[in-house]
């Protein structure tokens, strides 16, 4: 059986939502290349750098800065970093809110998506406002984690609006779409698997605790190290300290690498699942989109692993969330896919 979709040629701001969507990815990658850099103090102001619109970078104006800010010298290793994450940050925000403008002129439109866009808008403020929290809060573990959901859910949201957008349905046969629809909840469970997973990446960065297992598949040279589950995994941490390279001690820092660990596999199991159900279903589209996220969930456990053995490198490491990132997005088309299948037959 052949997969087909509705051709249309889309509607009005889907190429500026594909824009947005790359734009999402660059923002996405330039926020873990700076945390991962322990780049994320690198400007102890906001939203400019040490007062300049870009950073210092002539010696006077460092002078200048080290003099203003005696307690956080310019390091401009993470100078700029930290600011051209915020201008293709802000730069994002103005493609959502045109998106949302648009979306408020053709509101009148019933078939055009309205909340979507506007959600979008609120969501990437919010982004903001969690952007500069996590300079003025010092890296606080729970700004952090919460910055880089939100960086996701932008980024899932907007594909999202892209493929709604697109206009591109799946069109298959009666029984094709009641297999397909039977597999909603599973849909939802691995979204939200996912999610949650990422969220415990977040925590890990956050904590400083990548580097809590120097092995794999053990930990310490044990499959059950001492850890300190209560003490990592506490949300209440106060506010004031400076995070940067973390606080924690070493057997809660080893809790959150091992939790993470097993979020992997409870992933790993639920992905799975998911695919082998698309592979039953007689139909190649759902069989194509079963391959890419076997593909995306091989590689992304690979670069997990990888990050252990060689240390957390920093180009595996970016990877790593960008491949997290690509995890959701397949998981977000599958559920389009099939919440707006149309009868083959239909014209």
């Amino acid at each position: 059986m052949v997969p087909s979709t509705i051709a249309r040629p889309g509607k009005p701001g889907a190429r500026l939502a594909l824009i947005a969507v790359c734009l999402a990815v660059v923002v996405v990658g330039l926020g873990a290349f700076t945390r991962l850099s322990d780049a994320g103090l690198g400007c102890p102001d906001w939203p400019g750098c040490y007062g300049h619109l870009l950073w210092p970078r002539a010696d006077h104006e460092i002078a200048r800065a080290d003099a203003r800010f005696p307690d956080a010298p310019v390091a401009t290793d993470k100078t700029w970093p930290e600011m051209v994450h915020r201008y293709f940050a802000g730069g994002l925000g103005l493609c959502i809110a045109a998106l949302a403008l648009l979306a408020w002129r053709r509101r009148k439109d019933r078939d055009y998506p309205f909340l979507l866009p506007l959600l979008l808008l609120v969501l990437v403020i919010w982004q903001a406002l969690f952007g500069m929290w996590t300079v003025t809060l010092k890296l606080w573990p729970q700004v952090v984690t919460l910055h880089l959901l939100g960086g996701m859910s932008v980024l899932a949201l907007l594909w999202l609006l892209a493929l709604r957008l697109r206009e591109s349905p799946w069109r298959v046969h009666h029984a094709v779409a009641r297999r397909l629809a039977a597999l909603k909840p599973w849909v939802v469970l691995g979204m939200v698997t996912v999610f949650c997973q990422i969220a415990l990446g977040g925590w890990v960065t956050s904590n400083y605790a990548a580097l809590a297992c120097g092995d794999f598949p053990t930990c310490h040279g044990q499959w059950w190290p001492p850890m300190n589950f209560a003490q990592g995994f506490d949300i209440t941490q106060g506010i004031g300290p400076n995070y940067l390279g973390g606080l924690l001690e070493s057997e809660a820092r080893t809790a959150i690498h091992i939790g993470h660990r097993i979020g992997a596999l409870v992933t790993t199991g639920v992905m799975l699942g998911l695919c082998v159900a698309l592979l039953a279903i007689p139909w190649i589209g759902a069989r194509r989109l079963a391959g890419v996220i076997a593909l995306a969930l091989t590689a992304q456990v690979s670069l997990g692993i990888a990050n252990v053995h060689f240390a957390l490198p920093l180009p595996v490491a970016v990877a790593h969330n960008l491949g997290a990132a690509f995890l959701l997005l397949t998981l977000v088309t599958l559920a389009t896919k099939i919440w707006t299948l149309r009868d083959a037959h239909d014209h």
